[in-house]
Parts: structure tokens; C-alpha cells; sequence
């Protein structure tokens, strides 16, 4: 993995990424508009004519308060989340380098980027103060450019859901999502700049559990996974509910990553609810198919320079008269252990990690880490965004014992994580994105 430098919050007395060529800058606000820079009103609604502006349904106010500061004495503002999305030349890596902040008044803004991707939590300024907040947005098109052993074509996508419902996730535009909270929260957007960037990606593969949900009260570890490191890393997740480490192959999944890996990029692969499935079908198992399937995407990895890494999966949320987890994903963890051991690669046993987890919330409150589609209603296998916050962590732990190189990107407020200490889970307050759905994802 080529070497980082990784940055993140800071106060706007630091100095511009004068090393990066800038693709796009816009000034939010009815003021002057900074040289440079393209003005953004209250009224810029994206079109593919345009190429950027407010997506549908925001509903933002301008406000200039003057001064001799152009970019920052005016800004787009509101009380609700609202959606901005800039359409960018090519799929890759984008830093993206947003400013916070009102003169006259306190902001609190949580970002995310594409389908919920958590960038940054809950940004406050005070009075005067202004903010840069900087993070890696990766974006992907479908298609497959050929590379080495890899032939051209498309990933296959599942319509309507990836198509639709999810295809923020797929387009050629970054869309960010600017959240305030609960009342009174305001969100200030003063400046946004755009920059392709060359830095190391953190590909991620798996099913339901991993990948971007596009709809509350559903949320994945891979989503969270962005918050915890600085932008000197990409994270770009190709999960998706309902598939196993067979169908990454069969939807060419995997050959849409190794297409645009570069030497020293990272897999993180986590499957085994879904391929469960195929015991009943009579066409796979834990130790032979799942651990094969396991062993065709380490070697492909490795052939394009790749650093592979395997991730056992979660447990199901099931316990047993003493309160304990039952197991039910104990084969495909130890056949993932297994696979690890045997290929000699990196291991994160998020299935070990996951049980004391539920266990320090027990029968009753770990239902609080877990998608409650409906009020009577839990989900036991997919997690909302506490659940999926939590597990992100464990991830990250695995990341630091595993000494990959990436670790070098973790966010200085990580610290280390125990999951038989969880964060409590009445002081969790990530902002809520704004769509919902009462419809289980593909996937149990």
C-alpha cells in the first residue's frame, strides 16, 4: 500500500490542498462569489444540463451576512437534511473538502456522501467559526474496462433495486447529504471543492450486512466504515443484499474491483448468511464450496497486488435461556478462520466480535442495535444505525491487531474498541437520513 497522508477536521487557518488539481468549486449564497468559484443559490436544482445543484425537495435559505470574506459571508442553510450533487468526469476517487460555519450563529451538520456513507458526524461550529471538513467519496459506473486477466463488460445489477432505489450509488455524480439533527440544528454550507485524487481504496465485498443501504431504519458496518478514517484512504463498497461470495463472482463483482485495483489496494470480504443457502439447494457448504469460493477471490487479489483480508460472519440476534447468543453462523466463521489460516492472509473475526456485543445489551436491549421496520417489529439479522456503528468499530479494531496498512488512516479519536463494552446505546445520536422503507432487504 503506497504511503498516505492523511488529514481530516480542521479550523480554516490551515492551508488549501495546493497539491491537487481542483475538478470543481462552488460558493454556497447570495453574496459575492469568491474568484474561482461557481455560485450556488437556494434555487440551483440539479440537472444533467447543469451538472450540479440541490436534488429535489430540499427545501434551503440563503443567507449573506456580508463582510469582506466572500466565501464565507454568505451560505446555504437549513433546518432539514437536504441533497447536493455535483456530476464529476470519471468514476474514481474524489476528495471532497466542504466548509461549515456561520458568523453570527452555531451549526451542527453530519455528512454523508452516496447511499448514507457516513464522512462526518456531527460537525459543530461556534458563533464565528468556521470549519473545513475533508473526505474521500468514491464513485463507480457498471461497466468493466478490460485489465490483465480481467475481459470487458458490466457488473450485473439486481433491477429494479440497484438501478433504482440505489442508483446513487452507481451514477456519475457525488450526492451529499447535509443533515442538521433534531431541532433546533442547523446546517451552514458555506464552500464545497471537488478534486480527483490518486489514493490507496479499501474495496469492500459482502451481503446485507455490508453494504450501503439506501433506506432507514437499515444500515451496514461498510457505510460506517468511512467515518473511521481520514482522507488518505478511499472506501468503496461493491456489497450487496442477498449475495454470497458465489454471486460476486457470477455478477462479476469481483471483476469490477480488480479492474480498478490498483498495487496495494485492499478487499475486505465478508460473506456466509446467504450462502448458507446453498447447503438446502445441494450446491455448497462450509468447507468446500464456501472455503473454494473463499480462496478464488484471495488468489485474484493477489495476482493484481491487492491485499486480501477476510472477515467471518456476524451472528444473528437469537439468544438462549441464559442470555447467551446462539450460534448459527459457527460453521462459515471457522471455515472462514480456516481459509485465513490457510492462505495466509489477514483475518477479522467480526462473528466473535459480534457476540459479546449483543450480549453486554442482552435479550431485550441489543433489539435498540437492530432494524425495526415497523414498531412491532424486529429484524434480527440486519442492523440499524447504532448496530451498524458498533460493528464498524469491530471492524476497525481487527484492522489495528491485523497491523494492515491502512491502519495508518485511522481517525484519532478511535482510540480501541472492546464490543463487551459497546458505546451505551441511550447516548447514540447519529441523525436519521430522510427516506425509510418497511422492506427487509434481499438476505437473512
Amino acid at each position: 500500500m503506497k504511503a498516505v497522508a492523511c488529514g481530516g477536521l480542521w479550523l480554516l487557518t490551515a492551508a488549501a490542498f495546493a497539491a491537487d488539481t481542483v475538478a470543481f468549486k462552488f460558493d454556497f449564497g447570495p453574496g459575492a462569489v469568491a474568484p474561482g468559484y461557481v455560485q450556488v443559490l437556494p434555487a440551483t436544482v440539479y440537472s444533467s444540463a447543469l451538472g450540479y445543484g440541490f436534488e429535489p425537495g430540499a427545501t434551503v435559505t440563503g443567507v449573506d451576512r456580508g463582510g469582506h470574506d466572500p466565501l464565507r459571508g454568505d451560505f446555504i442553510t437549513s433546518d432539514r437534511p437536504f441533497f447536493f450533487s455535483a456530476r464529476v468526469p470519471a468514476e474514481g476517487n474524489y476528495r471532497v473538502t466542504v466548509t461549515l460555519g456561520d458568523a453570527a450563529g452555531e451549526t451542527t451538520t453530519t455528512i454523508k456522501a452516496e447511499l448514507r456513507r457516513l464522512m462526518a458526524e456531527k460537525v459543530h461550529t461556534a458563533p464565528g467559526q468556521f470549519a473545513a471538513v475533508s473526505f474521500i467519496v468514491n464513485t463507480r459506473t457498471p461497466q468493466i474496462a478490460p485489465a490483465g486477466d480481467i475481459q470487458a463488460g458490466g457488473v450485473k445489477l439486481k433491477a429494479p433495486r440497484e438501478s433504482i432505489q440505489e442508483g446513487w450509488a452507481w451514477d456519475d455524480r457525488i450526492t451529499l447529504e447535509f443533515n442538521p439533527g433534531a431541532a433546533p440544528g442547523r446546517s451552514c454550507v458555506c464552500a464545497i471543492e471537488i478534486t480527483k485524487v490518486d489514493v490507496p481504496t479499501v474495496f469492500l465485498l459482502g451481503d446485507s450486512t455490508v453494504c450501503d443501504q439506501s433506506r432507514e431504519p437499515y444500515a451496514s458496518w461498510g457505510q460506517m466504515l468511512t467515518r473511521f478514517f481520514k482522507p488518505g484512504v478511499a472506501i468503496a463498497n461493491h456489497g450487496e443484499s442477498g449475495e454470497t461470495y458465489r454471486d460476486s463472482l457470477g455478477r462479476r463483482r469481483l471483476d469490477k474491483i480488480l479492474s480498478v485495483m490498483k498495487p496495494g489496494d485492499t478487499l475486505i470480504m465478508q460473506f456466509g448468511h446467504n450462502d448458507q443457502k446453498q447447503i438446502a439447494a445441494g450446491t455448497g457448504g462450509p468447507f468446500t464450496t464456501y472455503k473454494a469460493e473463499i480462496k478464488q477471490h484471495v488468489d485474484a487479489v493477489r495476482r493484481h497486488g491487492g491485499i486480501p483480508v477476510i472477515v467471518s460472519p456476524m451472528e444473528r440476534r437469537e439468544f438462549d435461556e441464559n442470555g447467551r447468543i446462539k450460534p448459527t453462523l459457527a460453521d462459515y466463521a471457522e471455515a472462514a478462520r480456516q481459509a485465513a489460516r490457510e492462505l495466509q492472509t489477514a483475518f477479522i473475526d467480526l462473528n466473535a466480535m459480534s457476540r459479546p456485543f449483543y450480549e453486554a445489551l442482552g435479550p431485550e436491549q441489543s433489539k435498540l442495535a437492530f432494524a425495526r421496520p415497523a414498531p412491532d417489529k424486529v429484524d434480527n439479522t440486519h442492523h440499524d444505525n447504532y448496530g451498524a456503528y458498533e460493528l464498524a468499530k469491530c471492524v476497525v479494531e481487527g484492522i489495528k491487531e491485523n497491523k494492515l496498512p491502512l491502519a495508518s488512516c485511522i481517525v484519532d479519536d478511535f482510540g480501541s474498541f472492546d464490543p463487551a463494552h459497546p458505546d451505551p446505546v441511550g447516548q447514540f445520536d447519529l441523525p436519521a437520513s430522510p427516506f425509510s422503507t418497511i422492506r427487509t432487504p434481499r438476505g437473512n
